[in-house]
């Protein structure tokens, strides 16, 4: 007997899921790929990163109290080849770097930025990848 196979999805509650879907759409360049309505009223959005298999489930839950974000809670984080050109991508939307870009000791280099509902989304470049 298996126990937990695989991670399918993790799932986000937001106040606002339009706002949400678009950030993940337009600064991450997340694919939708599904909406619906749970049987207990929820909206649904299925986002997926272009080389990723698992799911991110955006959650509205109408008439539920507001979400509050706690900081240092939880967070996505997302491959990039380059935060230096992530970084002028996020310029051009007029929005920059929460924290970061700081290199590790592996010369791996991470930066974070915050989803609408104060999610934290970290991004992380691999040592070696983006030099110039």
């Amino acid at each position: 007997m298996s126990l937990a196979k695989k991670l399918l999805h993790t799932r986000y509650r937001v106040n606002d899921l339009e706002r949400t879907v678009k950030f993940y759409r337009e600064v991450l360049g997340l694919e939708e790929l599904r909406r619906h309505k749970s049987p207990r009223g929820s909206e649904l959005a299925f986002l997926k990163a272009p080389a990723s298999a698992e799911l991110i489930e955006i959650c509205f839950f109408p008439g539920s109290d507001s979400v509050q974000v706690q900081p240092d809670l939880t967070h996505l984080a997302f491959e990039v080849d380059s935060l230096e050109a992530f970084g002028q991508h996020l310029a051009k939307l007029g929005l920059k770097y929460s924290d970061g870009p700081t290199t590790s000791s592996s010369g791996t280099v991470f930066a974070f930025i915050d989803a609408p509902e104060g999610y934290e989304i970290e991004l992380i470049q691999k040592s070696g990848a983006g030099a110039s």
